[in-house]
């Protein structure tokens, strides 16, 4: 379980890449913040996350259009994705998520905002604490893709001019979930 600090560096560092984070701890409080903060299709790809708090139902009772049918067709018109995340690392507010299947790698990349379910006690303090769950991944399953995300998606030009969800969201939401996975290898 992280430390007070190590949450609290998290919370620093991800704000400071852009990143809003907010603890929430109900599924009818987790889905009203998505909701409020969205404005269109929903992307719910199937993970241990969402499924554990019956998200798509929450969503669907706050008035939202859920997608649970995840093609790059359908990711490119949506406004929000919605993800687990495995494990973050509070020195740089990085969220690491198993994204092996194409919907989850959609549902993070393609969508204006990007909301990423993260239970705090999955938060090490930094890349060196994390070698050991990288180690797990790929014992478990060698052929991973994992995504390293730091707040939104963010480029520069010859000229150095930062640009904001050129080449993914623009907005990166981190809701942190008390008692939500306590397995970082589970999201």
């Amino acid at each position: 379980m992280a430390t007070q600090g190590t949450l609290e560096n998290f919370r620093a560092a991800a704000t400071v890449a852009g990143a809003t984070t907010v603890a929430l701890s109900t599924p009818a409080d987790i889905a009203a913040y998505i909701h409020r903060h969205s404005s269109g299709d929903i992307l719910l790809p199937p993970c241990v996350n969402s499924s554990r708090l019956q998200l798509a139902a929450e969503l669907t009772a706050q008035g939202a259009t859920v997608v649970t049918t995840i093609s790059r067709e359908t990711a490119a018109v949506a406004a929000s994705g919605v993800t687990g995340v495995n494990f973050a690392i509070a020195a740089t507010g990085t969220l690491v998520i198993d994204s092996t299947p194409e919907a989850l790698r959609l549902a993070s990349t393609l969508p204006e905002k990007h909301f990423a379910l993260l239970d705090p006690r999955n938060i090490v303090a930094d890349d060196r604490a994390a070698v050991a769950l990288m180690q797990r991944f790929h014992q478990q399953q060698p052929r991973n893709y994992l995504a390293w995300i730091t707040g939104p998606s963010r480029t520069a030009d010859i000229e150095r001019v930062l640009t904001i969800g050129v080449h993914g969201p623009r907005e990166l939401h981190i809701l942190l979930i008390e008692n939500l996975a306590d397995d970082p290898l589970e999201a």
